[in-house]
């Protein structure tokens, strides 16, 4: 494939990534640091890590943090915008004069970025392990009612699994379908959404990196990258913080910033997001927080390919043919491998890079 200006910065690898993210960095003299997650190796018996790049003052009062792979194969895209802007010499330049450091944080979920899985290594969602685990659990009632149809005993579903599942959405529509089987739940461990029982080893090393990074910072803005939500290539502004911040964040990104608590955004109002541990570590910040996701596939069926995923995860018996469709199949739920694609990803997360900037300068 020929490379453009906006494909260059995207890899097809989690190995490849890595090496443009640290590559990236180092030519920019970036403070670099790699966290190595030990005992277990990538898809490619690469090992595996969550690299961070620094630039700026040691102990910047104004942080601009970017993630990326806090869902495994949604990294492509959120690596693709992170090197982007490590080679975005006039956006580095504004960030320098305006004294804003930046942080980027690469595969948050490095294990499923490289064996393209949307979970951590024991089926994780990461976007529901940040909770109080001191704290009763999250119940999610209605989970247990859509599992055996959304986790069938076969894939593909057979006839009486599809009926079932028509007939949940029949009484509960597809916005209680939706919520019953992506809102999080802390029961079944081989099953879709699942929250962990404690603090996973991702939890425990961002909430480190917080600490380290920006324990100075009194005004941090994160944006974290995310893939497979809303119409295809456009990325939708996700406000995934506290109500108190909602004001703050319309004023700095626009009327376009849609909260899961107001019901208005493509993402269900879910339990434990990643950014909402910049309540717990960095309590002196004024936090204003984004997920920036792009639109892939239709969402139902990107929901049917991680149903299919996550039953692959439990049958390792299943015929070679069929992991491979489930394995490729995954990968474009999250990743569109085209030029038009990823042209609108950078052009987009460029525009909300300068509306942070702008954002950070007045506050």
């Amino acid at each position: 494939m020929h490379t453009t200006q906006a494909t260059r910065h995207f890899s097809g690898t989690y190995v490849e990534a890595r090496r443009k993210f640290l590559d990236a960095a180092n030519a920019r003299n970036a403070i670099v640091e790699s966290i190595p997650m030990e005992g277990l190796a990538g898809a490619l018996g690469e090992p595996l890590a969550t690299d961070t790049a620094y630039i700026g003052a040691a102990g910047a009062e104004k942080v601009l943090l970017v993630s990326s792979g806090t869902h495994g194969p949604e990294g492509f895209c959120g690596s693709g915008c992170q090197v982007a802007m490590l080679n975005d010499a006039d956006l580095l330049a504004r960030l320098e004069r305006a004294g804003v450091a930046l942080l980027l944080v690469h595969a948050v979920n490095p294990h499923g970025f490289s064996h393209l899985h949307r979970t951590n290594e024991d089926n994780i969602d990461l976007n529901r392990n940040h909770i109080d685990f001191t704290a009763p659990l999250p119940v999610n009632a209605a989970y247990a009612d859509v599992e055996p149809f959304v986790l069938p005993a076969q894939w593909p579903p057979t006839e009486a699994d599809r009926a079932a599942m028509a007939a949940y959405i029949e009484k509960h529509g597809v916005r209680g379908y939706r919520a019953a089987v992506t809102t999080g739940q802390y029961t079944s461990p081989n099953g879709v959404f699942y929250g962990g029982l404690a603090p996973s080893w991702s939890n425990r090393t961002l909430r480190g990196i917080l600490r380290k990074h920006a324990a100075s910072a009194k005004h941090l803005a994160w944006i974290d990258v995310h893939t497979g939500l809303g119409p295809y290539g456009h990325g939708e502004k996700i406000y995934p913080g506290r109500a108190a911040g909602l004001p703050r964040a319309l004023a700095w990104w626009g009327a376009d910033v849609f909260a899961p608590f107001d019901g208005t955004s493509a993402s269900a109002d879910v339990t434990g997001p990643v950014v909402s541990i910049v309540y717990d570590e960095c309590p002196q910040a004024e936090p204003t927080l984004m997920g920036l996701e792009f639109g892939t596939l239709p969402d139902l069926q990107v929901l049917d390919r991680l149903r299919a995923d996550t039953w692959l995860r439990s049958h390792p018996e299943a015929p070679a043919e069929l992991q491979r469709s489930i394995r490729q199949d995954l990968r474009d739920a999250f990743y569109c491998d085209n030029d038009e694609w990823k042209g609108m990803v950078l052009g987009q997360a460029r525009v909300v890079m300068l509306q942070t900037l702008q954002g950070l300068q007045k506050a």
